[in-house]
């Protein structure tokens, strides 16, 4: 099969060995595995972050974890697909990538593609869905329907995650929300998804929140340069406010929540499958819930710009977008 690849970390991505095509033994499916025919994928930030790690790998390495695609082949202990189910996913962190013709991934963690999405749209939805939701709904603990007179801040609104946390939250709570944008056309792009108030990130938060009547938010979800933002959130939190983040800061000093007894949660949707805990399959349930969401309207995709098909070149102008940190939405591929 072919693949896109990379066998050294931390080169630059203008370098064509940074990502460059190979083709790789064609995998077989494990007991509770689904083999895909990849047909469109997406970029996300982890994808970046691991290509720029250090060092080299002992064989090449398949990066991607958004994937849309048609069930092949199942394992023996598959009950929840069969194929030619058209299928989307996130897949797992600690297994070869979806930048690949064939993928194999566990069923628990794999929803149904939804129906009136094409696929390109459709693979911008799995691992910004899951991972917003899970910050939503099970770090910070917002009930659906709930939230009433309460309100949520999202630093790093239009960005892949950002994008579909404001819809989660406009749709199905009533907090008020926050979202921040740092220039005209991505403020614009999250007004566009619902977002009461837009404030800009570069800009002091305390005096923007003021300034739309807002004052102290109950709930901040952080999703880029926490440490950077990270004394003006503690300030914008009321008293036992929460604060829930999901990028990587170099240190964080959490000593300062205490005078306000404020509380920290991570989120990495890789946990489950990582762990193969044991409520892994409320993946595959929650993007059977995203699935239908969208089908009945409530949801849109993220989908930001479509770079053509699946191949080095265009993976590689990905990665720089990402980089630069000017994408708006999902960045999605399709075919090879």
């Amino acid at each position: 099969m072919k693949a896109i690849v990379f066998t050294e970390h931390g080169l630059p991505i203008d370098d064509p060995a940074a990502l460059y095509q190979t083709d790789l033994p064609d995998p077989t499916p494990g007991p509770r595995d689904l083999l895909v025919q990849v047909r469109a994928i997406a970029v996300n930030p982890v994808d970046t972050k691991v290509r720029a790690g250090s060092g080299s790998t002992a064989a090449p390495k398949v990066l991607g974890w958004d994937a849309v695609g048609v069930v092949r082949a199942v394992g023996d202990q598959v009950s929840l697909f069969q194929p030619g189910d058209e299928v989307f996913y996130a897949g797992a962190i600690d297994r070869p990538g979806s930048y690949s013709e064939l993928h194999l991934v566990d069923e628990r963690i794999v929803g149904h593609k939804p129906r009136s999405l094409d696929d390109a749209s459709a693979a911008a939805l799995p691992l910004t869905s899951i991972t917003a939701w899970e910050l939503l709904f099970d770090r910070l603990g917002v009930a659906e329907g709930g939230g009433e007179g309460q309100s949520l801040l999202i630093v790093g609104a239009a960005g892949g995650v950002g994008s579909m946390l404001v819809q989660l939250a406009r749709k199905l709570t009533r907090l008020t929300v926050i979202g921040t944008a740092s220039r005209p056309e991505t403020q614009s792009w999250v007004r566009e998804l619902g977002a009461h108030h837009v404030i800009d990130h570069s800009q002091p938060l305390g005096e923007q929140l003021q300034a739309a009547g807002v004052g102290e938010v109950d709930l901040v979800i952080s999703l880029t340069h926490t440490d950077r933002h990270f004394a003006q959130l503690i300030d914008a939190l009321r008293p036992q406010g929460r604060l829930a983040l999901i990028d990587d800061p170099a240190s964080l000093d959490v000593v300062p929540l205490k005078r306000k007894s404020l509380s920290l949660h991570w989120e990495l949707m890789f946990t489950r499958s990582l762990y193969q805990t044991d409520d892994m399959i409320k993946q595959h349930q929650l993007l059977e819930r995203v699935a239908g969401l969208i089908e009945g309207g409530v949801l849109r995709t993220t989908l930001g710009e479509h770079f053509g098909e699946i191949n080095a070149a265009n993976l590689r102008r990905a990665h720089a977008l990402i980089e630069s940190g000017k994408a708006r939405g999902k960045i999605v591929l399709e075919g090879f």
